[in-house]
């Protein structure tokens, strides 16, 4: 009774208790909402084989063939361009892309088996067209016999002055001046370089395409159609579709070309369109010789010209940029792990000596890594380096066999047009993919991608527009040399993302966005032991790298 009461006494002097709120609910998220998110991927899962696995042995031929199609169509354009206006024949012009396969033959060789280890194509680079013309120019006045002898005199220049050049990629490789370089990038950077190394060739695809737009258009449509669509209606035959569609298109677009051209479809029109929609006007076949093997300084002793060689040493560095660019795109596309700065400079360097075998072989312009192959290995989905090594075989016969690279050679250039609309995209949108490894809603991030996507595409083109058809371009000099090689430099639009991007994404509050910019991520696979799967990819084969020094691993 007494602590009952004392109880109650107790409870009436107690402070009374206050309620609280209980917090308001949290609102719903609309990411969950709406659907599931997806994590950042470092590896591509849905290719049917990887780098360094393969397909079987009939396929793999096919696949190769189908790399082979797609370098050609570069190296055809190329000749095309150039012989003819440095007064070569046509004889002249298929003993050139004899040449440009034969080089991309031994390079494309050389860097899958001791350069990047990616599987790259290598092929002619238009970078060294300013270089080109520039040498063309200056020979315009000159008295000479033929046109034949002219051009003989313009390419023992362009001889000379790869030679030379070859050594800046070899200094800024196998000094391991590029991979310093390479490790100031960070994913902000590698996003505009690897989507302009793709949309900067955009004058190769629907302008081309619209040269001829009754055989590019129908190639275009078919191979989107059939090669996406027809897929899903078969599903044990979707993946002959999808990895042959592009071999079966060509064929029914060039087949529908050459009845357009016996027909007379062409016989009245300008010079202009017989040029992009016959069949028979490359006059490859009959000037083509039966067997040739290019050989060393085939056209003559190299002429050494102070004046010739800065322009192409603006172009080697071109071509290092241009390279890079894609192969971050191949190791994406092939499955591999982002390549480390050691690798590229070891890729850099090997594309030197590649260029001073070009010098020496005669070849018309330089090699780079090829964009449009790399694209072909994201559509078909095989990222095999073994289909990419196969290849080079085709390379090789065709270029020793002319008449029988002739024969593909006279595919009119609009179908390759329609061809490049398609794989060009491809990398360019795989450029995007880099942005998953860097924070997106970041104000930050957003400028210095947007400023950097934006000047490498429009300063390039203001060049390109007032680049006259000799060569020369906005910075008009008393010194040729310093034209050449700024005019080839900033007409570049993976050179003008490295220099815009690395300058301001180093400079503007680096160290306090390091995780906003992807550095974490990044860092890893920029360093030899950095990440367990770098050796898995980039090794050399076999036991070759027991025998190298270290700083070339």
């Amino acid at each position: 009774m007494g602590e009952t009461a004392n109880h109650q006494h107790q409870h009436q002097h107690a402070p009374p208790t206050q309620m609280v709120a209980p917090p308001p609910p949290a609102p719903p998220s609309m990411a969950v909402s709406k659907g599931p998110t997806w994590q950042p991927n470092e590896q591509l899962q849905q290719l049917q084989y990887c780098i360094h696995s393969n397909p079987t042995w009939p396929q793999a031929f096919l696949l190769a063939f189908q790399h082979y199609i797609v370098l050609l169509g570069t190296v055809v354009l190329i000749a095309s361009i150039l012989v003819t206006s440095m007064g070569g024949t046509n004889g002249d012009k298929a003993r050139v892309i004899q040449t440009l396969l034969f080089m991309s033959g031994i390079n494309t060789l050389l860097q899958t088996l001791i350069g990047t280890r990616l599987p790259t194509v290598m092929g002619p680079s238009f970078a060294f067209t300013l270089p080109v013309l520039s040498i063309m120019n200056d020979y315009s006045d000159d008295n000479f016999i033929n046109g034949h002898e002219r051009f003989v005199r313009s390419i023992r220049t362009i001889q000379g002055s790869l030679i030379v050049s070859s050594f800046i990629n070899m200094i800024l490789g196998f000094s391991q001046i590029w991979g310093n370089l390479i490790r100031l990038f960070s994913p902000i950077v590698i996003v505009p370089l690897v989507t302009v190394v793709s949309l900067g060739l955009f004058a190769r695809g629907f302008p081309l395409l619209g040269n001829c737009v009754e055989i590019g258009l129908p190639m275009l449509i078919i191979l989107v159609i059939g090669q996406q669509y027809l897929k899903h209606l078969h599903s044990r035959s979707s993946y002959l579709v999808e990895r042959f569609a592009l071999l079966v298109c060509i064929g029914i677009v060039w087949a529908f070309a050459a009845i357009l051209t016996v027909a007379g479809a062409y016989n009245n029109v300008p010079e202009r369109t017989k040029q992009s929609c016959r069949t028979d006007h490359s006059f490859l076949m009959s000037s083509a010789p039966w067997i040739k093997v290019p050989y060393p300084f085939q056209w003559g002793t190299p002429i050494f010209r102070a004046s010739h060689v800065f322009g192409m040493i603006g172009a080697a560095l071109v071509t290092s940029a241009e390279s890079t660019g894609t192969y971050f795109a191949a190791s994406r596309l092939s499955g591999a792990t982002a390549p480390p700065a050691h690798v590229l400079s070891r890729g850099i360097g090997l594309q030197g000596i590649g260029m001073l075998i070009e010098g020496i072989f005669g070849s018309l312009v330089g090699t780079t890594a090829s964009v449009e192959n790399v694209g072909l290995l994201g559509l078909t989905r095989i990222g095999s380096r073994r289909v990419v090594q196969i290849s080079t075989g085709f390379m090789f016969f065709f270029s020793i066999f002319g008449k029988f690279g002739a024969f593909f050679a006279s595919i009119p250039l609009p179908i390759f047009a329609a061809i490049y609309c398609v794989l060009l995209g491809i990398v360019a949108a795989v450029g995007i993919t880099f942005i998953q490894f860097a924070n997106c809603n970041s104000l930050r991030n957003i400028y210095v991608l947007g400023l950097t996507l934006f000047l490498a595409i429009s300063i390039p083109q203001y060049f390109l527009l007032n680049t006259s058809p000799d060569g020369h371009g906005p910075v008009d000099t008393n010194g040729g040399w310093f034209n050449d090689i700024l005019n080839t430099i900033f007409s570049s639009p993976p050179t003008v993302a490295i220099i815009v991007g690395t300058v301001l994404d180093n400079t503007l509050v680096a160290r306090e966005t390091a995780v906003d910019r992807g550095m974490p991520w990044w860092k890893p696979f920029q360093h030899r032991m950095g990440d367990s799967r770098n050796a898995e990819f980039y090794n050399f084969p076999v036991r070759f790298h027991e025998y190298m020094p270290t700083r070339f691993l």
